[in-house]
């Protein structure tokens, strides 16, 4: 059986072990700009813009929710 002592040591090691720079937080600041890069540099072919456009956009809501979904799975633990 563990001990709190134990719990509170693996809690502090995770910690620790988590303190350099978290890249999925920073994936926002690539794809944001390119949403309106694609609306501007694809006007002439709408059909290409528009499907690039849900694509990027699908992609930045499942990351998203891949974000706000580990945040309450590491919160529930």
């Amino acid at each position: 059986m563990a001990s709190p002592s134990d719990s509170a040591n693996q809690q502090a090691a995770m910690r620790r072990q988590n303190r350099g720079i978290q890249f999925k937080f920073l994936v926002p600041l690539i794809y944001a700009p390119v949403l309106p890069l694609i609306r501007i540099q694809l006007r002439r072919n709408p059909v290409l813009r528009d499907r690039l456009f849900t694509a990027v956009l699908a992609g930045a809501l499942a990351h998203g929710i891949y974000l706000v979904s580990d945040l309450y799975d590491i919160e529930s633990k």
